[in-house]
């Protein structure tokens, strides 16, 4: 019997995954409402408490959303598209400085490190590689987002799928409760538990650190008249919603522009240097210790891994769902780790 459950389980998992996978490229309005109802679910159970009718908490809840995020896409939105044209028309004159800087001042050294007998090749290569596959990621994460039809009906449908399933929450929870079987119903709830833990702690955690780092970036960069300052700032935030990923990501191209910009002024470049590195401390040891905690169950490699490995494979609904994802599969990997710890066949037979 346990084994036709867990045939039954792992063919349910799979036909998931597949339909997910099949489905991905419509599936961005409602994933992202799921996800926002899912952060926002407690907040319309503490107005609820208060007195507040459910459906009028959820209402109030998905209007203020909206009116920051329109807020936000008015005040921030042309100023960054402006500086991502310019920067992309920068973009070559930046990776030919690059190479100068590189082949000029001694490219023994350069030769002696790649192994190869033309440093200004070798970084041609390597720069063509790069563009290569920073192309190659851009048109997976496009391809996966513009079947959302348009920016104008994501925000049309985000936010009425976000309403409904606040006011909902409960009863669908309840109602997949009664799914479950009942001689496995408190394994599934322990599960669950940890599954709900990790994720949650780590959303809302890493979502305050991405906020508070952005802002930091964002604002240092541009009082340093960085150029595109603001751009690599909340870009830098955003991408640090994968530990680490976003502090080195915004510190190399950060770094190149500084260089194409001031150089030879090497004080300006170590101080862009020095604002990442400081994000960097404060983001490791400050930020993420106190917001995210040590309790999450998510190591930075395995996250980051199945970000790059669902962003690739589903675009950007796969970066939505593989937080959650990643974190089920962790749990349930340390699941059955421990039964199978647990078990004769690791511990032996006794009687044997």
């Amino acid at each position: 019997m346990h084994k036709r459950h867990l045939l039954f389980w792992m063919l349910a998992l799979i036909v998931f995954v597949f339909l997910l996978w099949l489905l991905s490229e419509i599936l961005l309005p409602f994933v992202a409402g799921l996800a926002l109802a899912y952060l926002q679910v407690p907040l319309a159970d503490k107005m609820e408490r208060r007195g507040i009718n459910r459906t009028v908490a959820s209402l109030l809840i998905v209007g203020v959303v909206v009116l920051v995020f329109i807020l936000l896409a008015l005040l921030l939105a042309p100023i960054m598209a402006e500086q991502a044209a310019a920067l992309m028309v920068s973009i070559p004159g930046y990776v030919t400085r690059l190479q100068e800087l590189l082949a000029d001042p001694g490219p023994d050294w350069l030769r002696h490190l790649l192994n190869e007998g033309d440093a200004s090749k070798t970084m041609n290569e390597l720069v063509a590689q790069g563009a290569t596959y920073l192309t190659a990621l851009l048109s997976s994460l496009w391809s996966g987002g513009k079947a959302l039809i348009s920016f104008i009906s994501v925000l049309v449908i985000m936010p009425v799928v976000t309403f409904y399933l606040i006011c909902d929450w409960h009863p669908m929870v309840a109602a997949l409760d009664d799914w479950v079987p009942r001689e496995q119903r408190a394994t599934v709830h322990e599960l669950v538990k940890e599954i709900d833990a990790a994720i949650s702690g780590f959303l809302r955690g890493q979502t305050g650190v991405c906020l508070i780092v952005g802002c930091y970036y964002a604002v240092a960069l541009t009082l340093l008249g960085l150029n595109f300052g603001l751009l690599i700032g909340i870009s830098a935030g955003i991408l640090t919603f994968m530990p680490y990923v976003g502090s080195m990501s915004g510190l190399l191209i950060a770094t190149s522009v500084a260089i194409g910009q001031f150089w030879p002024e090497w004080a300006h470049i170590a101080i862009v240097v020095a604002v990442f590195m400081f994000g960097q401390f404060v983001e490791g040891n400050v930020l993420a210790p106190k917001l995210v905690g040590d309790k999450v169950g998510l190591h930075p490699v395995w996250l980051i891994f199945a970000m790059f490995a669902f962003g690739y494979l589903m675009g950007f609904v796969g970066l939505l769902i593989a937080v959650p994802l990643a974190a089920a599969i962790a749990v349930l990997f340390r699941f059955g780790l421990r039964r199978y710890m647990a078990s004769p066949v690791y511990q032996g037979d006794a009687s044997g």
